[in-house]
């Protein structure tokens, strides 16, 4: 805690191994981990003050047994209730931020949700949008340094629709500046939607988070977060010339 406050950073900077959130739902969960790790330090330094405490003062200093002591009813309530009170704590945080998540938009219309169809398959990954009806964007197996990765765009400040299906096995749509990733479970009817909204222009890479098979490591894609004008002319240049790249 004394080498976070000498940084002066902001709460934002002090991400604690995550990337920067390039979602607005990316932010929610950073702010959860950082709690996460508030209570965790708290914790931490009331047992190790305790460890002292009781070092320094319950030291032997003689041969004499000391008194000893079979019930003592303050001191078992303090480790029953304390517990519960950190158990309850960290579940309404964490449950709250998983209904923020999970929830989606009632009727979509196009304009106020994008919905981006995501197929997963040994070994790559194939997006379409449903609602403009354009040529899906097919990817093959890349390797990990690879430029000609399958990529797909999402506009800026609004609200995505992610519709996750699997063709074989289990796969996981990760992107690492989301903060966010998902299993896809072949023939699942339920919880393979999600919804986020970015909030930063750019290229974010992504991957399968679910070892999936050989060629598991080569399934890797890439999502642009453009305006909503660059978005427009993307969705029509794959109306127009039917181009899956």
């Amino acid at each position: 805690m004394l080498a976070i406050a000498t940084t002066a950073c902001s709460a934002e900077k002090v991400r604690l191994g995550l990337p920067t959130p390039a979602t607005e739902q990316g932010k929610r969960i950073l702010t959860l981990w950082q709690g996460s790790w508030v209570a965790a330090l708290a914790v931490g330094a009331l047992v190790w003050g305790l460890i002292l405490w009781a070092v320094l003062f319950h030291r032997k200093r003689s041969d004499q047994l000391p008194p000893q002591v079979r019930y003592n009813l303050p001191i078992e309530m303090l480790y029953t209730v304390v517990p519960f009170i950190i158990v309850a704590v960290l579940f309404y945080f964490t449950a709250r931020d998983e209904t923020y998540l999970d929830k989606l938009t009632k009727n979509p219309k196009p304009g106020d949700v994008t919905i981006v169809n995501v197929t997963g398959f040994q070994w790559s990954w194939q997006f379409d949008y449903p609602q403009y009806k354009t040529t899906p964007i097919v990817g093959q197996p890349v390797s990990p340094d690879a430029a000609n990765k399958p990529m797909f765009e999402i506009p800026v400040g609004k609200r995505v629709r992610f519709h996750l299906v699997s063709k074989d096995v289990i796969h996981s749509f990760w992107v690492p500046s989301f903060i966010f990733k998902r299993d896809i479970i072949p023939g699942a009817k339920s919880g393979q939607d999600f919804e986020l909204t970015p909030t930063k222009t750019g290229t974010y890479e992504g991957r399968c988070a679910e070892l999936c098979g050989v060629d598991h490591s080569r399934m890797l894609f890439q999502v642009k977060v453009v305006p909503q004008a660059e978005f427009d002319q993307f969705i029509s240049s794959h109306k127009a010339s039917g181009s899956a790249q």
